[in-house]
């Protein structure tokens, strides 16, 4: 039997966490957060990047015992029973695939700023499959390479943010912060609810398991050092923006504005090519753990076995990578993904919620089968799962009645999927 090759270490992992944290959000995020709170914008992100640690920690923890594919699934299925964990699974692979499609026609739009002629039309369609066919076929190739392009492309857009940071935190003024706007609950709320989502990503982490060298140790470290990092860089990058820019709430591109005002026009280009940079990296990870999470699905007798399928020659869960990939192509071409992106929503509290519970109820259980003891345990007790159950669950007072209802039927269509798997 033809097994996944493990070829990734616990910085691959960790390299793969940050590039799906920081994608194109973070270019335009502290213009959203200081329309809502103004100057509290940084402490905001801060505080944020502390809270969704401390489901990070749980997703750690859980990890730890596993030493397969399938990231969230797993400790689900376990804790929970086979029909929860597989619609924890299904969520994610749903949420992975509506978000490279996304990805896909930002990217389009980005580099159409350069040549107008992307914007739309058969160009763009051109560009979007041509993209897409070239990240499926280096996935498709092996799961180091896929790892060496995610690398080469997070360093790439880590780059233009840390030259920003560094030049600019010279031109920070401090008098931005000499008085501090008074903000309503419903702004708190909504920049919290914001910021949250802008820290998602983290969940993919503990998805290339199966393909780790050591993933009970490596999973938890990249899972902690993926969030440290993401929190470090989002908070300065907010800092440098909302410091420099006298009025940053009008900016539609704050980094980009504010980089050109201590930079010039070299420096307003540099972030213009690293949010391409990011949004094609971006996508590069949708592609590697969408594939992963289905493969898992396949591999435990979730869905039919040809998901499952390793490739003889590259080791590598083919099947799943050309389906996933196919699904998202056919999404961004018809724009049919940005209904599908309210599932989003709904999505993250499944995810988050079955993880941190479930790292309270595998506590109990005594190791059995594929889950192990904990390498990895979060200090406190239940304070910390207690804490990001509770935070994960605040994302369901923040959901519109479309992301409700587009996260129901989600589920629901998941679950009449695995009824026709599970009869079959």
């Amino acid at each position: 039997m033809v097994e996944l090759r493990r070829a990734l270490g616990r910085w691959d992992l960790t390299a793969i966490g940050i590039n799906q944290v920081i994608g194109s959000a973070i270019f335009l995020l502290p213009a959203d957060v200081a329309r809502l709170v103004g100057a509290w914008g940084p402490a905001a992100v801060a505080a944020v990047g502390l809270a969704s640690l401390s489901i990070a920690l749980c997703f750690a923890e859980v990890g730890s015992r596993f030493e397969k594919t399938g990231g969230p699934y797993l400790p689900a299925r376990e804790a929970f029973g086979r029909f929860v964990g597989f619609e924890v699974g299904w969520m994610m692979w749903f949420t992975r695939v509506a978000s490279q499609a996304s990805v896909a026609n930002g990217l389009s739009l980005a580099l159409a700023f350069y040549w107008p002629v992307l914007a739309s039309g058969a160009p763009r369609m051109a560009l979007v499959t041509v993209v897409t066919l070239v990240l499926t076929w280096i996935n498709v190739v092996g799961v180091k390479q896929s790892s060496w392009v995610v690398n080469a492309l997070t360093i790439g857009k880590l780059l233009p943010l840390t030259l920003f940071i560094l030049v600019g935190i010279w031109y920070v003024d401090p008098a931005r912060w000499a008085s501090m706007p008074a903000v309503t609950t419903d702004q708190v709320g909504s920049a919290v609810l914001l910021l949250i989502f802008a820290y998602g990503g983290y969940e993919v982490t503990g998805v290339l398991a199966g393909e780790a060298s050591n993933p009970k140790r490596d999973v938890p470290f990249a899972f902690v050092m993926t969030m440290i990092t993401v929190t470090v860089i989002m908070t300065l990058t907010s800092i440098v923006a909302t410091g420099v820019l006298p009025a940053i709430a009008e900016s539609r591109t704050p980094l980009a504005d504010g980089a050109a005002l201590f930079m010039g026009v070299a420096g307003a280009l540099m972030i213009s090519a690293g949010s391409s940079v990011s949004m094609a990296g971006n996508n590069m990870g949708q592609i590697l753990n969408g594939s992963r999470t289905i493969f898992a699905l396949a591999e435990n007798g979730d869905l039919p076995p040809w998901f499952a399928r390793v490739h003889p020659v590259y080791r590598t869960p083919s099947n799943a990578i050309l389906f996933t990939a196919g699904v998202a192509l056919a999404l961004a071409l018809t724009g049919s993904f940005v209904f599908l992106a309210a599932v989003s929503a709904v999505a993250r509290l499944v995810m988050y919620l079955a993880v941190c519970l479930a790292t309270l109820v595998l506590r109990r259980r005594q190791p059995a089968g594929e889950m192990g003891p904990a390498l990895f345990l979060i200090p406190g007790g239940p304070v910390v799962p207690l804490l990001a159950s509770v935070i994960s669950f605040g994302i369901l007072f923040g959901a519109t009645t479309q992301q409700l209802a587009a996260g129901a039927a989600a589920l629901v269509a998941g679950a009449v999927l695995f009824w026709i798997a599970t009869r079959r």
